[in-house]
């Protein structure tokens, strides 16, 4: 059996810089981990204890709504308009996933047939190619790089594809 779309996957960075940290702490490096941003402080307990509460309320003891709470929406709109000056719809652009991951291969499944191809930037997030590689499309990075203009160079790598990208996958804010 054969499963071509896992061969198209790059190498893993995070496993990659993994072994890199666990080679040098056994050749006796001291590492300062700046890696996948892993929590390694204690959650606050005033959180704790609203989770503790929100676990004890039986309106919590069902699946939530399919595109998020409404309120939720509402404050994912909020946060963007006061922090970047970007004003989205609650009602048809925002939606809660369980994470980036999810959210985004789900994404590419929806928007992206085999064979389309997708602009990504270069460095990106793992999972930005990882999903449209599952959702079968062909990725063309596009670095990003303090020296040069992204914007422009996004241009001439859509201008320069062919057959024509059917999706640029950018975040904001980027990540990494």
């Amino acid at each position: 059996m054969e499963f071509r779309r896992i061969e198209r996957f790059p190498p893993y960075v995070f496993s990659i810089v993994n072994d890199l940290k666990m080679r040098a702490r056994r050749a006796g490096e001291d590492i300062v981990d700046l890696g996948m941003g892993n929590p390694d402080i204690p959650t606050p307990e005033a959180v704790v204890e609203k989770l503790k509460e929100a676990a004890d309320n039986p309106r919590n003891h069902r699946y939530s709504a399919s595109r998020g709470i409404p309120k939720l929406r509402g404050a994912i709109c909020d946060l963007y308009e006061r922090g970047w000056g970007v004003e989205l719809d609650p009602e048809s652009e925002a939606v809660a996933v369980i994470g980036a991951k999810e959210g985004l291969s789900h994404l590419a499944w929806v928007l992206c047939e085999p064979g389309d191809s997708v602009l990504v930037p270069e460095p990106t997030y793992p999972i930005h190619t990882y999903a449209m590689i599952l959702s079968g499309a062909t990725l063309t990075s596009v670095p990003l790089a303090l020296e040069s203009d992204f914007f422009a160079d996004l241009v001439r790598a859509y201008e320069r594809s062919e057959p024509k990208p059917r999706a640029v996958l950018c975040s904001f804010p980027h990540n990494p």
